[in-house]
């Protein structure tokens, strides 16, 4: 069985929770940052995009249309609002934190994940271009329309920040491998050391600006742990459930799609047009991201076991 992390995942854990921290104890330092947070985050998703082949995409798409579009209208609209009005009278605090995350575009990683437990891959690289491409406008729209009484901000603001970071990152890639597809390569043996650095300097830039709101507020990161932990949870089972009628490869691809989150995004947008509380959750949601793999794994494990004793059992009978 292989193991649930690879070295690159903890390391990467480590690295987000790390400057989170110097950012809160040493705020004049993360205070440098401060305009750094969107090109970095740019700059990761041109890493990102690099790894996928549209043309990939295409054939993937072929056969699962109507699935993956009735699954996208659940991700990025019905599911979210759900959410956001579970947390609204469970938790308030965290209700807009569980729209955000909820609606946001689906990982660029996510095809890696997937491949880790065993899921339908290339249904999950289908969903990660869709929702990226869709994220820009649904997620300000969402935001307008489900919680107009609290927040006064511009559509078109939301639109224009979502749709740079998303697009030209996504215009780059597809010029490099029009162009210079030699380059593609060498970027890509790079891709992990800058990625690490952009993680931390998005975290410098955005978290030092709360550090009085978590020397104050200590209970705050327990309870957006709880949170991001109890979200993890909920998109897993409604994942495996979307797919219940599916192979087992669907059901783990469901799952991943919506359990592997372009939380990063989350963190950078929120802290734009919100904040403390949104950008904490969508911080330490980097935590699940990488364990919701164990659980998946024993999914897996449990299913095929199952499978397997059905099979013995009715050749035993007949």
């Amino acid at each position: 069985m292989q193991t649930p992390f690879r070295l690159n995942d903890i390391i990467l854990v480590v690295v987000v929770i790390s400057s989170m921290g110097v950012a809160v104890i040493f705020p004049d330092f993360g205070s440098r940052f401060q305009a750094l947070p969107f090109y970095c985050l740019m700059v990761n998703f041109f890493l990102s995009y690099l790894s996928i082949d549209l043309a990939d995409v295409w054939r993937a798409l072929q056969g699962h249309g109507r699935q993956i579009l009735t699954f996208t209208v659940m991700k990025l609209a019905v599911l979210p609002v759900i959410l956001y009005f579970v947390f609204y009278l469970v938790a308030p605090d965290y209700a807009l934190a569980a729209l955000l995350l909820t609606a946001v575009s689906t990982g660029v990683v996510s095809p890696m994940i997937s491949n880790m437990v065993k899921g339908n891959s290339s249904l999950v690289l289908v969903v990660v271009v869709i929702t990226s491409v869709l994220a820009p406008f649904t997620l300000p729209a969402l935001v307008k329309i489900v919680v107009a009484r609290d927040v006064m901000i511009s559509f078109l603001a939301m639109l224009k920040m979502l749709a740079t970071v998303i697009f030209i990152p996504i215009a780059l890639v597809e010029l490099i491998r029009y162009l210079t597809p030699r380059l593609v390569a060498p970027i890509l043996r790079i891709q992990f050391p800058v990625s690490l650095l952009m993680f931390a300097i998005i975290n410098l830039g955005v978290f030092y600006r709360y550090a009085s709101f978590f020397r104050k507020e200590p209970a705050a990161l327990l309870m957006a742990l709880i949170v991001v932990f109890v979200l993890a949870a909920i998109y897993c089972a409604v994942g495996i459930f979307f797919f219940r009628k599916g192979p087992l490869p669907n059901q783990l691809a469901g799952a991943v799609m919506l359990g592997n989150l372009n939380n990063v995004l989350v963190i950078v947008f929120s802290s734009e047009f919100f904040g403390p509380v949104e950008p904490l959750v969508a911080a330490l949601y980097m935590i699940p991201f990488f364990v919701i793999v164990i659980p998946l794994r024993y999914y897996h494990h449990w299913k095929t076991e199952m499978m397997t004793g059905r099979h013995h059992h009715y050749h035993r009978v007949s």
